[in-house]
């Protein structure tokens, strides 16, 4: 069975004193999931605004993956249960 989908992600940037922050978010078209990072520049290190930009956004992504395979280890338990065969005790197959 051939299937096609497409998801939407936006990564938005912010950058203040030293700290970057990324947000991710994901759409699914039927869920929405938010990612968040930070990177914080050390006194001593020269102050390149794009390091800071890529660590916080591997760090939104990260935490976007790690949401997405909670949910969809959940999801794969729950359809497990679901398929599992039913167990009837003996009082029910007498009845």
């Amino acid at each position: 069975m051939a299937r096609t989908g497409e998801w939407g992600v936006r990564l938005y940037l912010f950058e203040e004193d030293g700290t970057t922050k990324a947000r991710v978010v994901l759409d699914t078209g039927t869920t929405s999931l938010t990612g968040h990072g930070t990177a914080e520049r050390s006194p001593e290190d020269v102050d390149v605004p794009e390091i800071g930009d890529e660590l916080a956004a591997g760090r939104a992504m990260s935490d976007l993956a790690a949401q997405l395979k909670r949910i969809a280890y959940g999801d794969l338990e729950g359809v497990r249960a679901s398929a599992a065969p039913r167990r009837t005790s003996s009082a029910e197959q007498a009845g």
